[in-house]
């Protein structure tokens, strides 16, 4: 019998396994269909909320604590598996041009908030013309340069915390769906699953992002989280064409170069439910919008268009906590549009909240709702 079972292999799922084998724990993982396939995989790879000044500090404090872990965190992994995530310091410029007098006074009011988050945080922020920092751009226009803003590429920090996950001893269980709660004395005794088998731990952390509320079913209590469809292109351009995320203002339509030229382009929030099936709608809409700011992501170069569903929660804040009335169930789940962003602080405090340690930043944000 494991130490704790973790429900979910996604990316917060598998960081908390890595974070839990790291601090000594026993851990297996169940996963319905195959780690990494969902939202994880689907998003975007940007380790900063889009406009960071826009969100709670419960945000703000989460995405800070994973960046402070962020460099440790991808060197150890990829210095376990030989799988290199490519995290880097890419900066995000920020477009905000706009047209009208009345847009230019609430842009003006806009900027003036980000230049105060900015110094509180001491978040470096410049103001410059975007072609100082993307000559690739249509044309050259007014823009903030936040050059600290890293990225990874999401598919392969996946791949790598799966093998490192299973180098330290993690049973990775795919194809697995749990399907009931055994409960005994007031606890989880144990899971059964789509496989006609029962899984018995000592702990029991529910990581499975947009399907958590499903899952928990009534143990859920006042949980609030739901999915979001979200749909992304990507492009096959020369290597150097784009070497900055561009974002732009104020529909936060954004683009993200990889190392090797290709370059995302999204994204949707749409609410569909559980569907995941991309629309030709939604392929027009983000095929105009990636042309109009660089004119060679065009048809010819379109190479791949998809769709993932987000955990939405309240005010993008996440779960971390145990069940308010079952002593070892817990939660990490709810991070909407930054479970890579969050991954590894969200990884930290759960471990934390499981082995009793000090947390490195005030938990109270994430509880339970009830």
């Amino acid at each position: 019998m494991s130490d704790v079972l973790i429900i979910g292999g996604g990316i917060v799922g598998l960081a908390t396994a890595y974070e839990l084998l790291r601090q000594g724990a026993t851990v297996t993982l169940l996963e319905r269909n195959r780690c990494g396939q969902e939202s994880s995989w689907a998003g975007a790879g940007i380790l900063s909320p889009l406009l960071p000044w826009d969100y709670p500090d419960a945000v703000t404090q989460l995405t800070q604590l994973s960046n402070q872990l962020y460099p440790e965190f991808i060197e150890a992994v990829r210095t376990e598996t030989g799988i290199d995530p490519e995290y880097q310091a890419t900066g995000m410029l920020v477009l905000t041009e706009q047209c009208s007098e009345p847009e230019a006074r609430r842009l003006d009011a806009r900027i003036r908030v980000a230049q105060a988050w900015c110094a509180r945080f001491n978040f470096p922020m410049s103001r410059v013309r975007s072609h100082e920092v993307a000559p690739a751009l249509s044309h050259d226009a007014a823009a903030l340069w936040l050059s600290s803003v890293c990225q990874v590429r999401n598919p392969r920090l996946l791949q790598a915390l799966m093998k490192a996950v299973e180098l330290r001893g993690g049973v990775i269980v795919e194809d697995t769906e749990a399907t009931r709660w055994n409960m005994a004395g007031g606890r989880v005794e144990s899971v059964s699953t789509s496989r006609g088998e029962d899984h018995a731990a000592a702990n029991y952390v529910v990581t499975a992002g947009a399907w958590s509320g499903r899952l928990l079913h009534q143990l859920a209590l006042k949980l609030d989280i739901w999915p979001v469809r979200g749909q992304i292109l990507l492009f096959r351009a020369d290597p150097g064409l784009l070497d900055v995320i561009v974002l732009k203002e104020p529909e936060k339509f954004y683009l993200i170069p990889r190392r090797d030229g290709h370059i995302l382009a999204g994204s949707t929030l749409e609410d569909a439910g559980f569907d995941k099936g991309p629309t030709a709608e939604a392929r027009e809409m983000l095929l105009a919008k990636a042309r109009a700011l660089v004119p060679e992501l065009n048809e010819d170069v379109l190479s791949a268009h998809w769709a993932g569903l987000r955990p939405g929660s309240p005010g993008n804040v996440p779960v971390i906590d145990h069940h308010p009335t079952i002593p070892n169930l817990y939660l990490n789940s709810g991070h909407y549009r930054y479970g890579v962003t969050m991954a590894p602080g969200s990884a930290r405090l759960i471990s934390n909240v499981i082995s009793g340690a000090p947390q490195p930043i005030d938990i109270t944000p994430y509880l339970w709702p009830v």
